[in-house]
């Protein structure tokens, strides 16, 4: 089962910035891209090092160690040595407060 975790005020992770939570011993990433909350799990799948750090271009994070790029909406891998996607997680804004659906693992 599911469920929804209150991760921080919409005011408080600014255009461009993000915030790690802890949720069930899972890093997640939380981005604010343009005024849109996204959220990544926070491991580069090439080699299971943090991606926070790293700059963040446009949409997608860059691999602070080996240069692997994500795209912070999908997941996605835009640029080698990662090959597989980074786990994405749904965001929702409710009463000013940005949550974060973390499903069963």
């Amino acid at each position: 089962m599911s469920a929804w975790y209150d991760v921080a005020g919409s005011d408080e992770i600014l255009p461009g910035g993000y915030t790690v939570v802890d949720i069930d011993d899972v890093e997640i990433a939380v981005f604010n891209l343009e005024g849109g909350f996204y959220a990544i799990e926070d491991v580069c799948t090439h080699d299971g090092e943090v991606l926070t750090g790293g700059p963040v271009i446009g949409d997608e994070i860059v691999c602070p160690r080996h240069g692997a790029r994500f795209c912070i909406k999908t997941g996605a891998v835009t640029a080698p040595p990662a090959y597989e996607p980074v786990p994405t997680y749904p965001v929702r804004v409710v009463d000013g407060r940005v949550q974060v659906e973390v499903g069963d693992r």
